[in-house]
């Protein structure tokens, strides 16, 4: 299986499954994410300590949900079906907002979300 078809099936699962699938990796390698961040911001520091470095565009982009509006439910319901969340989940973003819906997607997938949730009702910046 080419390492795209792995990323694509980890695209698809629900934000639960992400954490049981990383759970399961970290017992079953003994690795976790923390060393895999500080090793991401190794190059990160190089590039900005190298004087002829250009500043670096923003690749990643966090959509977060800060206001929900008067339609509650419709963005409950576009909530679950953005992030997979099952209906208690779902709700408990909506209810703890300002709440992050996705975040490290594209810039496009960003405007995508904000875009389907102002439909809803909802406000949501795009970090």
């Amino acid at each position: 299986m080419a390492v795209q078809d792995i990323i694509t099936e980890i695209e698809k699962l629900n934000v639960l499954e992400l954490v049981e699938l990383t759970k399961t990796l970290q017992e079953k390698w003994g690795v976790s994410a923390a060393p895999v961040s500080a090793a991401a911001a190794a190059p990160a520091a190089a590039a900005e300590a190298a004087p002829a470095a250009a500043a670096e565009e923003k690749t990643e982009f966090d959509a977060v949900l800060t206001d929900v509006g008067p339609n509650k439910i419709n963005v409950i319901k576009v909530v679950r079906e953005l992030t997979g969340l099952g209906l208690k989940e779902a709700k408990a973003v909506v209810d703890e907002a300002p709440k992050p819906i996705k975040e490290a997607v594209s810039k496009e997938e960003a405007e995508k979300i904000a875009a389907k949730l102002a439909e809803a009702g909802a406000k949501v910046t795009v970090k």
